[in-house]
């Protein structure tokens, strides 16, 4: 059995356009009917303000799948930890026996969630878009930014949060590391007014972008509420959009944007035109088809995206491991 700690996963993965592909071709074997995906396990700490997952998925066919413990305790950065942490155990399908074990810390969670992101915005967002927006200032913050670059051009990044040092050193930092001009918005309406992709990525439980501040064009991809208590969007924002995608439909339906949707009677489950994100990259469904069409895809975190990513990981750290020898 093999044991990965951190520092060398992240030498071996990237946010990249290699993990993107991995990401987009997990989701279009879920789309095929190619994967075993149970329902996420989830244990709230509330006076922690925390939360840990289990997700896993097996896609037929492969030698290895597995099961991802992540945690998020939202209150971590200001005792100076991160929110996230966590590891993937790496199953053999054949014996069930344990193959590796990567001691990631929730790194190739951040990994493969950023992909997602980027493979929505791949078939969502408008081909050319000078201006995109973000809420928060975290490591999804940084991620989702930084994989949206290898889909979509774009010149100014603008950005809302509501520590001003974060905000301040979130610009700082992704100025130098993309290239970009980033701007620090006064709220989160100026983001939204001002971006033709806008990405959230808060653990809020209250609405943040509004309806009335989309305009054509806009694509928001709501990554935030994995959680039935967790909301980033107005609801009736469904009620606008041309397309709403989901990485899975019952699963969005219980804990995502969807979820609040669904109780306020403004979505129903049996919408056909409620797309999963997998049916767009399999081919079986259309994105976005002109400039003026308003897109939302709600990211709720799939076990497939974490045997997609972890089995890379550790194919790649394996290989490396015997040319040590």
């Amino acid at each position: 059995m093999n044991i990965f700690h951190e520092e060398e996963i992240r030498n071996f993965v990237k946010v990249n356009s290699k993990a993107i592909e991995i990401v987009e071709d997990g989701f279009s074997a879920l789309a095929k009917g190619n994967v075993t995906l149970p329902p996420i396990m989830r244990v709230d700490l509330p006076e922690h303000h925390g939360e840990v997952d289990v997700k896993t998925a097996y896609i037929k066919g492969l030698d290895s799948f597995a099961i991802k413990i992540s945690s998020g305790f939202f209150n971590n950065p200001s005792l100076g930890l991160p929110s996230l942490s966590g590891m993937m155990i790496l199953f053999q399908t054949r014996t069930g026996l344990t193959e590796s074990i990567l001691l990631d810390n929730g790194y190739l969670t951040d990994v493969r969630t950023a992909a997602a992101g980027a493979v929505a915005a791949k078939y969502l967002a408008k081909s050319q878009v000078k201006c995109v927006g973000v809420i928060g200032t975290g490591v999804q913050a940084r991620y989702q930014i930084e994989a949206l670059s290898y889909v979509r051009d774009f010149r100014t990044i603008y950005v809302y949060g509501r520590n001003e040092e974060s905000v301040q050193s979130y610009a700082k930092d992704m100025e130098l590391k993309l290239g970009k001009k980033v701007i620090v918005a006064k709220s989160v309406e100026e983001v939204v007014k001002e971006s033709e992709i806008v990405i959230t990525t808060t653990p809020s439980t209250e609405p943040l972008i509004k309806a009335e501040w989309l305009h054509p064009g806009l694509h928001i991809t709501a990554m935030g509420s994995d959680a039935e208590h967790k909301q980033e969007l107005d609801s009736s924002i469904f009620k606008q959009a041309d397309i709403v995608v989901c990485d899975v439909k019952e699963q969005c339906f219980r804990l995502g944007e969807l979820h609040h949707a669904l109780e306020q009677n403004i979505l129903s489950v049996e919408d056909s035109t409620i797309l999963e994100i997998g049916e767009l990259t399999a081919g079986l469904k259309k994105g976005r088809q002109n400039d003026q069409q308003i897109t939302v895809c709600d990211l709720t975190g799939t076990g497939v995206q974490d045997t997609v990513i972890a089995r890379f990981a550790n194919s790649q750290l394996v290989e490396y491991k015997k040319l040590q020898v």
